[in-house]
């Protein structure tokens, strides 16, 4: 949702112009950052919030969603992207999936036990390893110690227990474990598994 003048595009203000409330982002606290979507909706990195002005102000790309607060340059204004999708789907060449590791199962699964829904604090297999289980995306799901040590070594019909969703590998790669990890609030739908 860019406002302007009706002016020629090759009078278009700078992109840089619209960055005018300093260094450190709009708030002046820690530099904004911008999740990037293919137009597939498929996470593809975490953006500057100069590259995203860039790539809105291009028409290469649209916000899905914004902060509420308003960027403004002489001629433009423009809400602080916080989702980007871009307008071309762009192929990406398969890229390694996150190993899974103790972080990485509780930011998938958003640190809520799969057992009870409370805050999570390990892992655990639902096919234990003892009996043949794997350590794989398939068979690991986030659990508090509570039900991680009632469970123990048994399987989920022997307790009378069902998982509420079916453990799958996430959507992200390992360019956005990283940033998946301090993401904002508003990124965790796109970035579901």
């Amino acid at each position: 949702m860019l406002t302007t003048d009706a002016t020629p595009p090759s009078t278009a203000p700078a992109p840089d112009a619209a960055l005018d409330e300093g260094a450190d982002g709009p708030a002046g606290g820690t530099p904004a950052r911008a999740l990037l979507l293919n137009a597939s909706l498929e996470p593809l990195c975490v953006v500057s919030l100069r590259r995203a002005v860039v790539l809105v102000m291009a028409g290469k790309a649209t916000i899905l969603e914004s902060e509420g607060r308003m960027l403004h340059s002489e001629r433009a204004a423009l809400p602080v992207p916080v989702v980007l999708s871009l307008t071309r789907y762009v192929h990406v060449p398969q890229r390694r999936m996150v190993p899974p590791t103790r972080r990485t199962v509780l930011q998938r699964d958003n640190h809520r036990c799969a057992y009870c829904g409370g805050g999570a604090d390990t892992v655990d297999h639902v096919l234990p390893r003892s009996r043949g289980g794997r350590h794989e995306w398939s068979n690991v799901v986030a659990a508090c110690v509570r039900c991680n040590h009632r469970k123990a070594d048994r399987l989920l019909h022997e307790i009378g227990w069902q998982l509420p969703f079916t453990p799958r590998a996430p959507r992200w790669s390992l360019s956005l474990g990283a940033a998946a990890a301090r993401s904002e609030p508003s990124w965790s739908r796109y970035l579901a598994a």
